[in-house]
C-alpha cells in the first residue's frame, strides 16, 4: 500500500458492511441482527440513527423519571428504559423512557415492544436529537396511537416537561400541560414528581 493510500485509509476508514442497507432497506427486525452496532441505534423512516453521547442532564433526568414512575406505576404497568418500540415495518425508535402494559413482558429476553403495548413515551431532548424529539418522533408515536407523550427540555439549566395526550379524531397530540418545578398528572395514572430533585442527584 502506498503512503498516499495509507493516508486516505486513515482519513476515510472503510465502513463496516452492516451499515449499508439490504436491497429492500432496513426493517425493524434488523436491529436485533446488526453485528457491533452502537448501543441505542434506532430505525426511523428505514434509516439507522446513531445516538450521540448524552450529557449529564439527560442521564439525571432519565434517572429521576424512572425512579418516580416505578414508585407510582400501578401493578398492571411496567417502566422501561433503553428499549425500543416497533411502530411499523421501518420504524423502531428508542424512547428515553416508556411505560408499557405488564402483559407485554414475556420472558425477559425481549429487545423491543409493540406500539399497542406502550402507554407512555418520554423523550429528553438533547441538541443532537432536537428535531427528531420535537417533530418526527411525536408524529410517529401519534400515528401508532400511543396515548401519552412527555417531552422534556432543558431551559436555563432546569427541566421543563411538556405533557401531551393523543386526540384520536385528529390523530395528533395536544398539549395538556407545561410543568417546571413540579410535574403532577392524573393520566395515564396519578403521579407527582418534584422536578427540582434533579439538583440533588
Amino acid at each position: 500500500m502506498t503512503a498516499e493510500a495509507v493516508t486516505q485509509e486513515r482519513t476515510h476508514p472503510s465502513l463496516p458492511d452492516w451499515v449499508f442497507p439490504p436491497p429492500q432497506g432496513f426493517v425493524a427486525e434488523d436491529l436485533d441482527h446488526l453485528p457491533d452496532s452502537p448501543a441505542h441505534t434506532e430505525l426511523i423512516d428505514g434509516s439507522l440513527v446513531f445516538v450521540s453521547p448524552q450529557a449529564s442532564f439527560h442521564a439525571l433526568m432519565v434517572d429521576l423519571l424512572v425512579g418516580a414512575l416505578r414508585q407510582a406505576t400501578p401493578k398492571d404497568f411496567r417502566v422501561r428504559r433503553d428499549m425500543s418500540v416497533i411502530l411499523g415495518p421501518r420504524q423502531r425508535p428508542e424512547p428515553d423512557v416508556m411505560v408499557i402494559k405488564a402483559e407485554a413482558v414475556r420472558d425477559g429476553d425481549e429487545t423491543s415492544y409493540e406500539a399497542r403495548d406502550v402507554v407512555l413515551v418520554i423523550e429528553v431532548v438533547c441538541p443532537a436529537s432536537e428535531v427528531r424529539d420535537r417533530h418526527r418522533k411525536p408524529q410517529l408515536y401519534a400515528k401508532a396511537a400511543i396515548q401519552h407523550l412527555w417531552r422534556i427540555e432543558k431551559n436555563a439549566g432546569k427541566p421543563v416537561v411538556y405533557v401531551y395526550e393523543l386526540d384520536p379524531a385528529a390523530n395528533t397530540y395536544v398539549t395538556t400541560g407545561i410543568h417546571r418545578d413540579a410535574l403532577k398528572v392524573s393520566v395515564p395514572f396519578e403521579l407527582a414528581i418534584d422536578l427540582t430533585e434533579i439538583d440533588q442527584l
